[in-house]
C-alpha cells in the first residue's frame, strides 16, 4: 500500500500494527481542509491493506487534535460548496470507521476536539491521558453537534451525561472521561502509549477473524444510530454554517472571550 499521498498523517506499520500520527504540532494538530480529507480515507487504505492488522491512532506532540482549523471554519462559512464537501468528508470519516472490521485504537495524548475527537471516540478501544482534555465544541462554534456525537455519545456515557457535555460544551479530562464510560480507560501520561501499543499487539497476535466478526457485529449498534440520527444531525450541523452564531462564534474563539450569540439577545 502507497501512503506517500497523506502529508498530515504519519503511517508506521509493523508486525501487523499501524501506528498512525496526526502530525500538525505546530496548530496541535487542528484539522485543515487536507487533514480532514486524509481522515476520511485513511481507513479504506486500513482495511485494503493485507499487512495491518490493527490500527493505532495518536497525535504528535501535546495534544491529539484541537478541531477545525480557523482558516478551513472561516472558508466554509456561507460556501455551498465547501459545506458540501465538508459534510461529505465528515460522512465518510464515520462511516468508513463503523465499516473497517479491523480494530482501531485511538491513544488520546492531549485536546481532543471536533474532527478530531470524532476519531478518538468511533475507535474501538479509547485510551486516554489522565490529564487530556475533551470536548465536542460543536455548540460553543455555534452549530450544532453533528459530525459524530448523535452516534456515539449516547451509547458510550448515556443521555444524561451526553447531553450535558455536548450541550455546554465544558471539558473533561481522561479521568472523568474513563469515570462515565466515555473512554476505554485512562492511564497516567507517560504510560499511553504503551498500554495502546501493549494492546493493539494483543490484538494483533488474536484470531483475526474472531476479532473483525465481532467487531462487526458490536458496529450494528453504531450502523443503527447512524441511520437514523447521524446524517439528520451531520445536516443540522452544516445548516449552522449559513446562520449568524457561526460567525460570532468563530470570532470569539480567536479572540479568545465569551460569544454573544446574536440568537441569544
Amino acid at each position: 500500500m502507497d501512503y506517500r499521498q497523506y502529508q498530515h498523517i504519519v503511517i508506521e506499520i509493523r508486525d501487523g500494527v499501524a501506528l498512525l500520527t496526526i502530525n500538525r504540532p505546530e496548530v496541535m494538530n487542528a484539522t485543515n481542509a487536507k487533514l480532514h480529507n486524509e481522515l476520511s480515507k485513511i481507513w479504506l487504505d486500513m482495511g485494503q491493506d493485507p499487512d495491518v492488522r490493527v490500527a493505532v491512532i495518536t497525535g504528535a506532540g501535546k495534544a491529539f487534535s484541537a478541531g477545525g482549523d480557523f482558516e478551513l471554519i472561516e472558508n466554509t462559512i456561507g460556501n455551498a460548496d465547501l459545506v458540501a464537501a465538508t459534510m461529505q468528508e465528515a460522512s465518510d470519516i464515520v462511516h468508513n470507521m463503523i465499516n473497517l472490521d479491523k480494530p482501531v485504537i485511538s491513544a488520546i495524548n492531549g485536546v481532543a476536539v471536533g474532527a478530531g475527537l470524532a476519531v478518538a471516540l468511533l475507535a474501538d478501544i479509547s485510551i486516554a491521558a489522565e490529564d487530556a482534555r475533551i470536548t465536542d465544541g460543536h455548540v460553543r462554534l455555534g452549530v450544532a453537534a453533528g459530525d459524530h456525537a448523535s452516534v456515539i455519545w449516547p451509547l458510550l456515557c448515556g443521555m444524561a451525561k451526553a447531553k450535558y457535555y455536548l450541550l455546554t460544551c465544558d471539558f473533561l479530562d481522561g479521568k472523568e472521561a474513563e469515570r462515565i464510560g466515555l473512554v476505554s480507560m485512562a492511564v497516567p501520561s507517560d504510560e499511553l502509549m504503551p498500554k495502546a501499543m501493549e494492546v493493539a499487539e494483543k490484538l494483533a497476535a488474536g484470531s483475526q477473524s474472531a476479532i473483525r466478526w465481532t467487531k462487526r457485529s458490536l458496529n450494528q449498534w453504531l450502523r443503527m444510530a447512524a441511520h437514523t440520527s447521524f446524517d439528520y444531525s451531520l445536516a443540522l450541523e452544516m445548516l449552522g454554517f449559513f446562520g449568524d452564531d457561526i460567525k460570532e462564534g468563530l470570532q470569539s474563539l480567536k479572540e479568545r472571550r465569551a460569544p454573544e450569540f446574536p440568537s441569544a439577545r
